[in-house]
């Protein structure tokens, strides 16, 4: 979810820390990807009748980041997902039944999950393009935006706005959206954000907490306009309690607000001195062509094609996206019980091999 209404609330009080650019703004720039979020928006696409195959970025533009485990204070939100994902599995059935294709549609896209086999074969087949590959060591979105304050990368790309919270300096939404080439990407810049809102960064956090994130709960009552207004009038979460009405506002019960706070300010990341070194390496041609055809059934041919590509690319002072690797084409059927993953195998494999001129289920 990443902070409930922050992108309207931006765009309402702050947009000047957000523009649109075009997504050869960031060729030859490195960027650190939230890969999970790069896969579970690939399963949400390709969950779709007729629509294109995922594109992405190649050579040495990016980064990939992975979720490690989550926070405790996360759990419970992670189960109330979970709780959410069974009821659609149960309204995708009856939809099937019923021959319902824009409900089977709408539901299919609420089952998606990322399964550890996805994020193990996107980590292999990265590795084997000579893409670096980072392991968090809790939440991929905070690793992210350690890597952009230290300088490593130049941005931070994902759809969760909580990358803000996290302090990452540069923040892009969209640059991995599969949905749409047209879309443009979306830069927001932390500095900016603080500016524009006139708050610190330790109130923006509590703002953030107010709106709604994946820690806690929020107060009843509460959007983002009422929380800014509340910030900016009280300072911090602890003044607000003192000086709300709580008639008209229902604080939860053991509020663990101050844990979310510190879960935002100081993450379980790679510290700074044992930080990963991002290097980017050759293709791996032998093992591409046994991850890709002889263990997931890819055209030889196709994906012949598409190492000698990603070479000349790696060459070359710009990159380019993987459709220009692997041409897209359209699938009709529709992936019931399809799981994630920009490079996964079994399920998401499937879709690849359409991609790159394999068999179609």
């Amino acid at each position: 979810m990443g902070i409930k209404g922050l992108t309207k609330l931006l765009a309402d009080n702050a947009p000047k820390c957000m523009k649109e650019q075009k997504f050869e703004s960031y060729f030859n720039r490195k960027i650190a990807i939230d890969a999970s979020m790069s896969i579970y928006q690939f399963l949400i696409v390709v969950g779709r009748t007729g629509t294109e195959m995922l594109t992405n970025e190649a050579g040495e533009v990016t980064s990939y980041v992975f979720d490690g485990p989550p926070p405790d204070l996360k759990k419970q939100e992670l189960a109330k997902r979970y709780a959410k994902r069974a009821d659609a599995t149960e309204d995708l059935t009856e939809a099937i039944e019923k021959g319902d294709k824009d409900s089977i549609e709408k539901f299919s896209k609420r089952t998606v999950k990322v399964t550890k086999q996805h994020n193990d074969d996107c980590k292999k087949l990265l590795g084997l393009m000579g893409v670096p590959v980072v392991e968090a060591p809790s939440e991929a979105e905070a690793q992210c935006a350690a890597l952009c304050i230290s300088g490593k990368v130049y941005a931070v790309a994902s759809e969760d706005m909580d990358s803000l919270t996290f302090g990452a300096p540069k923040f892009l939404r969209h640059l991995m959206d599969p949905s749409s080439k047209k879309i443009p990407v979306m830069e927001f810049e932390t500095a900016k954000v603080l500016e524009e809102l006139s708050l610190t960064m330790d109130q923006f956090i509590d703002l953030c907490i107010l709106s709604g994130c994946d820690y806690c709960e929020s107060i009843k009552g509460i959007g983002g306009l009422t929380a800014l207004k509340l910030i900016r009038q009280h300072g911090s979460i602890e003044n607000i309690l003192e000086n709300i009405n709580k008639e008209r506002y229902q604080i939860p019960e053991d509020w663990p607000y101050q844990e979310a706070r510190r879960l935002f300010k100081e993450p379980l990341v790679h510290p700074g001195n044992e930080e990963p070194e991002l290097k980017w390496s050759s293709p791996d041609e032998e093992g591409l062509v046994n991850f890709l055809v002889k263990e997931n059934g890819f055209n030889i041919d196709r994906v012949t094609k598409a190492i000698e590509k990603i070479k000349a690319a790696k060459s070359k002072s710009s990159q380019g996206r993987l459709e220009a690797f692997f041409k897209p084409t359209v699938t009709n059927s529709v992936p019931i019980k399809r799981k994630e993953t920009v490079d996964s195998t079994s399920k998401n494999t499937s879709n690849k091999k359409q991609k790159a001129g394999g068999k179609k289920k």
